[in-house]
């Protein structure tokens, strides 16, 4: 079922996505060549904290860090380690926070350092889709346009691949909510779900360099890998769905 908001919790929602967004930015700049992953974890949590909302992602059961964190091949769900990054690397960020009653959920990928103009671009197209998808998050399209115009840009034209087992999704008192929102298209636009006034939505972006195929890697049930190593990138805002206008509530 698909939970609409009032004008009043989406409000509320907006204070939670402020709180997500100038943590998340700040804690994008901090990640440079040295800086380990659990130290960005950290500072995310204090900022969170101090400015009076939750880690979200803490209140998931068996998960015990505030961010997820995707360096290189890791497309999501990383737990932070005591890796320190270096020249080069791809490192994605997915946080959310919880105020209030409501959860936001927000990512942002960038390099460390330098990079071939290969990995700029890569990283770029994420960006470059996810603000794609956003535009058509408005009242009276549909999922399917936002999936289109996704994967419009990261496979139509340039190549890449759309993760096809991780999606958007709703978002508001719980972290996961109805609908999903994919990437890709499976089906025709006019089959998938009205976006109307009230709908929160997670609109997400995750994609590969090389094949669209994920694994687990590692011993923690969490952490899934790129299947052939390339790199993979994510970006993530939360919006509401108020109008004829784009309305991002982690600014």
């Amino acid at each position: 079922m698909i939970k609409i908001k009032t004008p009043e919790e989406i409000k509320i929602m907006e204070e939670g996505g402020k709180i997500l967004a100038d943590t998340l930015f700040a804690v994008m700049d901090a990640v440079k060549v040295g800086v380990s992953e659990l130290e960005i974890d950290a500072l995310a949590e204090k900022m969170i904290r101090e400015r009076g909302g939750e880690p979200g992602f803490k209140l998931v059961e068996g998960y015990h860090h505030t961010i997820c964190i995707s360096t290189n091949d890791v497309v999501v769900h990383g737990i932070p380690t005591n890796y320190r990054f270096k020249e080069g690397d791809v490192v994605g960020v997915d946080c959310g926070v919880f105020y209030k009653g409501f959860h936001t959920d927000m990512s942002e990928t960038k390099i460390v350092g330098k990079a071939s103009e290969e990995v700029k671009r890569f990283v770029s197209v994420g960006k470059k889709a996810l603000e794609a998808g956003m535009e058509k998050a408005i009242e009276g399209n549909r999922v399917g346009d936002i999936s289109k115009a996704i994967q419009d840009i990261v496979e139509g034209k340039n190549g890449y691949s759309i993760v096809l087992s991780l999606v958007g999704h709703g978002v508001g008192r719980e972290l996961h909510e109805e609908p999903e929102i994919p990437g890709y298209l499976t089906k025709s636009i006019a089959k998938t779900p009205l976006l109307k006034k009230g709908m929160v939505i997670a609109v997400e972006v995750i994609y590969n360099m090389g094949g669209a195929d994920v694994v687990y890697t590692e011993d923690d049930d969490w952490t899934i890998k790129t299947a052939d190593g390339s790199l993979a990138g994510l970006f993530e805002r939360t919006v509401a769905i108020t109008g004829n206008k784009l309305h991002i509530i982690t600014k």
